[in-house]
């Protein structure tokens, strides 16, 4: 009895509290959308925890979700159109791991609202840009460099190859092949980087348990969904919400850092 009030008690706290509200609404975008777990889940978690904690949770819960949608979401694997990704990939994750120890608190809140004020308004109206036509494997690897580096910042592989294929006017189901295929690598080589670096410890073992059930539900039926629902309506919906999480993060942040 006492260890069930203790386990209810520590569930309580705020950080498991952002934890569970974090990836409920992060599991739920990325099995929608194949990518954007990080971006969804750091803008509750940036709030209350430690951007290495964060960071540690966003990665892994990333990877679990990219593995559920490996088995609920198919999309085919094609190594000339991935390679170049995984190659500038490869060289930007140790960058981005070697970065991340040096954010601090507000520095991090500022960096991630300005990216989230910059890329989902551009995500929202990205119908409206010229579409590009396709750059060849040196752009696409330099696209793969820079999702490898915000992939070591904190799982943030998804944001630049996804804004790359949405202005080059891929289908649907082509760019999620390159996102969620992108996403997994890097992903597993950022949570390989984490534990060699000694980032991820056994105190944030906890936090893994209690983010797994918490996204694995919502992840499903976004993955269920994926074939049944406007992505356009519903997308327009979360770049919203996450543009004002931006706004909100970088006016909290912007008078510390300038004070």
């Amino acid at each position: 009895m006492k260890r069930r009030c203790g386990r209810i008690k520590r569930l309580m706290d705020p950080i498991y509290i952002f934890i569970i509200v974090g990836g409920i609404a992060a599991g739920f975008v990325q099995g929608l959308s194949g990518f954007a777990f990080g971006m969804t889940a750091m803008s509750f978690w940036a709030w209350g925890m430690d951007p290495v904690i964060a960071a540690s949770l966003s990665v892994f819960g990333a990877l679990t979700g990219q593995i559920i949608a490996a088995f609920t979401v198919k999309r085919g694997f094609d190594w000339l159109m991935l390679l170049p990704f995984f190659a500038g990939g490869a060289i930007g994750i140790p960058i981005g791991v070697l970065l991340l120890p040096l954010l601090n608190m507000d520095m991090f809140k500022a960096m991630l609202g300005g990216i989230l004020i910059i890329w989902c308004p551009s995500m929202l109206f990205v119908s409206r840009f010229p579409r590009l036509k396709p750059q060849g494997p040196v752009a696409d690897g330099v696209i793969g460099l820079l999702g490898g580096v915000m992939s070591g910042f904190g799982g943030f592989s998804g944001i630049i190859p996804t804004l790359w294929c949405t202005l080059q006017g891929m289908a649907k189901d082509k760019q999620r092949v390159i996102i969620q295929n992108f996403n997994l690598g890097a992903l597993i080589f950022t949570m390989l980087a984490y534990l060699y670096k000694g980032i991820i410890t056994v105190n944030m073992l906890p936090y893994f348990a209690v983010l797994v059930p918490a996204m694995l539900i919502p992840s499903l039926l976004g993955a269920s969904l994926y074939h049944r629902i406007s992505d356009v309506a519903f997308r327009q919906l979360v770049l919203s919400l996450l543009t004002l999480s931006g706004i909100a993060l970088v006016s909290s942040s912007l008078p510390r850092l300038l004070g």
